[in-house]
């Protein structure tokens, strides 16, 4: 017996306009992009006089080839600029009325047009250069302990459970990478023991959130507090009264890559750092590779998402959100290194200072994934280092404006304003086996 296929017949929703996929294109992309050219025209341009040129220092003495500074007409400039922003903006309409996204290279385009019209006005005028080369190099070794934070928070918030702690195991990493590298005379022994410390703060999350189901976010602001205490009294009593013996600087030694180092702007910045950066290159790599082409990647997440129906195909769903938190912690810790053997510097109190919540907002920005998660963080550690910048060239900007950013962005990022932000469906959700 045949059968014939019918036609499909048309919905009324399909004769009223586009598909529910074509009407989830928003304005939020040429909105940004036109307030973006905004702020250039409304206070950049008006901010700037005619004469003043802007100094760009975008090479290092141990290049390829050596590029001489770069000096540009500021107020020019920032107009060009601008125009680039404002057709963007134009164009990103024209294809949202058309159902279609901006493309990812037009980001990309608007974010660089802007930065630049901001260091142009930043340096309008000023005998000062401005140091590319550095302020790239500032910004990624700023990143640092923000990226280790995020990609601890999305192993451990893809697994179900909230990390609230990043902040202590960063502090309690940098604490032990400084006691242990003093005690042994070497940074790298105090690389090893970070993570160990960071492990240790996630196991006693992963004990109050799984087995006793205690609430996820207060036990993780318990143990900031427990953290800050814990090494805050260690600081005082024992630290400070034997220096020489518990926190001595221990620096890394930089690793520079031949050849790659040479690489104008971009060799200094990426490829002669110290090998907690390598190591974050390789997480980063590592971590994106694992969470969405392996099979433990794939158990996460479906920890994460559905604990029940993992559980169902023999997932055991506790035992995977214990280790994976364990795991988060010990990444956190190692990125708390960076504080004491990766900068060269000795333990100080509370000097984690907030990085912990600021890798959580990169984090949710990075809409829980690796590589988006990096490129906030990134975003984060430029405007950090932006900020000491233009106090060392002496612009009249208050430098505390970019240490808003991140959290600014963050809240634009939770209200919708930068696309969709959804959580894994069972974070927070403690999984008990029926």
């Amino acid at each position: 017996m045949s059968t014939v296929a019918e036609r499909p017949t048309s919905s009324p929703a399909a004769d009223d306009g586009p598909t529910t996929a074509a009407r989830k294109v928003g304005l939020k992309a040429p909105i940004t992009y036109a307030l973006a050219a905004l702020i250039a025209f409304a206070i950049m341009v008006p901010g700037t006089e005619g004469g003043e040129d802007t100094t760009f220092r975008v090479g290092t003495a141990t290049d390829w080839f050596m590029i001489p500074d770069i000096t540009v007409p500021a107020l020019v400039t920032i107009i060009v600029l601008g125009v680039v922003m404002a057709a963007a903006a134009a164009w990103a309409f024209v294809r949202a009325r058309n159902h279609l996204p901006a493309p990812w290279w037009l980001h990309s385009l608007v974010g660089l047009a802007f930065v630049l019209a901001f260091l142009t006005y930043v340096g309008a005028g000023k005998t000062a250069v401005i140091p590319m080369v550095s302020l790239l190099q500032g910004a990624v070794m700023l990143s640092v302990p923000l990226v280790f934070g995020a990609m601890s928070g999305i192993i451990c918030e893809r697994s179900g459970i909230i990390n609230i702690a990043i902040e202590g195991q960063l502090l309690f990493g940098a604490f032990a990478a400084a006691v242990v590298a003093s005690m042994l005379g070497s940074g790298y022994y105090g690389l090893l023991a970070a993570p160990v410390a960071g492990g240790l703060v996630g196991a006693l999350l992963a004990w109050f959130a799984v087995m006793y189901r205690v609430n996820q976010i207060i036990v993780g602001v318990v143990l900031n507090t427990l953290i800050i205490g814990l090494t805050g009294f260690f600081f005082s009593t024992v630290l400070s009264g034997n220096r020489e013996l518990f926190n001595t600087r221990m620096p890394l030694d930089r690793i520079r890559i031949p050849v790659l180092a040479d690489i104008p702007l971009l060799g200094p910045v990426l490829f002669n750092q110290t090998i907690l950066i390598y190591l974050m290159y390789a997480l980063v790599i590592v971590l994106q590779f694992m969470l969405f082409r392996s099979r433990w990647g794939l158990r996460t997440r479906a920890v994460g998402e559905h604990p029940k129906a993992a559980d169902t195909v023999g997932i055991k769903v506790n035992t995977r959100r214990v280790w994976n938190t364990i795991l988060g912690g010990a990444v956190a810790g190692l990125g708390g290194a960076f504080f004491t053997v990766g900068a060269g510097l000795a333990f100080g109190r509370e000097m984690s200072a907030g990085n912990g919540f600021i890798a959580l907002a990169a984090m949710i920005l990075g809409k829980w994934n690796p590589k988006l998660a990096v490129l906030a963080a990134l975003l984060f550690g430029f405007s950090k280092n932006l900020g000491n910048m233009m106090s060392s060239i002496g612009s009249t900007i208050p430098s505390e404006l970019l240490l808003m950013l991140p959290y600014v962005i963050t809240i634009f990022a939770v209200a919708g304003f930068v696309g969709r932000v959804r959580p894994p469906a069972a974070e927070g959700i403690p999984y008990t086996k029926s």
